[in-house]
């Protein structure tokens, strides 16, 4: 017999649906939603008293904001939360505590949090104090929220989403360098609501010089949906991560004199070059820098060929979103990835395509990288 009702369903899914209002917002934290029901004496006559959701890092989680919402009514209530709640003492007070204060009876939890600083510990807690703690509602659609933090959590190393733009036979410019524009501004704007997503936007100092490129996030070139949603002060400006190894930049380029942070990889700068044996970024220590020094769990990546082969051999890539506009350029044009040198079918980097549509008229395919189906 499953632990769970037809209505704890419905309530996980109302709290997963408040969770993803922060999607723009709360990084490098995780997306959380929660609501409090207060039981009547059937449960035609369980209602909602509090609900809320993580906005931002350093304010309330979404069972304080829950919390304060229900007030008395949390008394003899159950919690559904979309991630294991907080026991440790952070910028905020432990979530489980709040919870325990409340004299919440149950509490329902979609996952636990990958966090080593909870890992468990919050639900131990909660258990401790005679609370009702059930695990696993919805649990893949939790785990969906934030792919990034979870990664993090487990190895050390940001989640990365690789953006590629080509025509239908695979060019991303002609011979002699002309790629503006091959998408259509429907997929431009796209692009944005993936930038304004992210912790930080990874490019390359040739990519920054040949386009004169900002990487910033435009709030007029969102898309409508979202302009609808937000207000400009609201999103954040990721951080523009430029890979610099031979210190080209100067400051006269777009970059420097448009909104948002800037990090740039090179011998002198916020993240150390460290070369590996053919002399290239160590993009894999870099990674980690990013992640332990500057906060930094999801990162979005627009450059060239060369940086996406070097990602993509490394196998530092866990998401492939990849625009094919309706046109045909020639096999004179420049290619995704250069070249691979592959001599084998099962040498190839196999993927597992997530989605597919329309963006405009280009195609959008949005992939993983089968990272264990190459045999050496």
């Amino acid at each position: 017999m499953s632990l769970f009702s037809k209505f704890d369903f419905q309530m996980m899914s109302r709290a997963i649906t408040l969770a993803k209002k922060g999607i723009y917002t709360t990084a490098p934290n995780p997306n959380v939603g929660c609501v409090i029901v207060r039981h009547g004496e059937t449960e035609h006559d369980t209602t909602i008293v509090g609900e809320g959701f993580h906005e931002r890092a350093g304010q309330p989680h979404a069972e304080v904001h829950a919390l304060r919402m229900a007030g008395e009514q949390s008394i003899g209530s159950t919690a559904y939360v979309t991630l294991e709640p907080c026991s440790h003492y952070g910028r905020t007070p432990p979530c489980a505590e709040g919870l325990i204060n409340a004299k919440v009876t149950r509490v329902v939890c979609a996952m636990q949090d990958p966090n080593p600083k909870v890992a468990g510990r919050g639900i131990a807690m909660l258990r401790e104090a005679g609370i009702q703690v059930d695990v696993g509602l919805l649990e893949a659609d939790a785990k969906a929220l934030n792919p990034a933090f979870i990664k993090r959590m487990q190895t050390g190393l940001p989640f990365v989403q690789l953006k590629m733009a080509a025509s239908l036979d695979g060019q991303t410019a002609l011979s002699n360098g002309v790629s503006q524009w091959i998408t259509s501004p429907q997929s431009r704007q796209d692009v944005q609501a993936y930038r304004a997503k992210s912790c930080a936007i990874l490019s390359t100092s040739k990519t920054v010089i040949d386009d004169n490129a900002s990487l910033n996030v435009r709030w007029d070139d969102l898309p409508k949906t979202l302009q609808s949603n937000y207000e400009e002060s609201q999103l954040r400006q990721p951080v523009r991560v430029i890979l610099d190894r031979q210190q080209r930049l100067s400051g006269d380029l777009k970059l420097f004199n448009t909104a948002g942070p800037i990090l740039t990889v090179s011998p002198n700068g916020e993240v150390a070059a460290e070369t590996n044996a053919q002399g290239q970024v160590d993009l894999t220590k870099a990674f980690k820098q990013l992640v332990d020094s500057h906060n930094i769990n999801h990162l979005w990546v627009e450059a060239g060929a060369t940086l996406a082969k070097s990602l993509l051999e490394a196998e530092l890539v866990d998401e492939l979103v990849l625009y094919l506009a309706p046109k045909l350029m020639g096999s004179d044009g420049r290619g995704l990835f250069g070249a691979l040198g592959l001599e084998l079918m099962n040498e190839t980097h196999d993927l597992s395509i997530q989605d597919l549509r329309l963006v405009g008229p280009d195609i959008r395919i949005v992939a993983t990288i089968n990272k264990n189906s190459r045999t050496r």
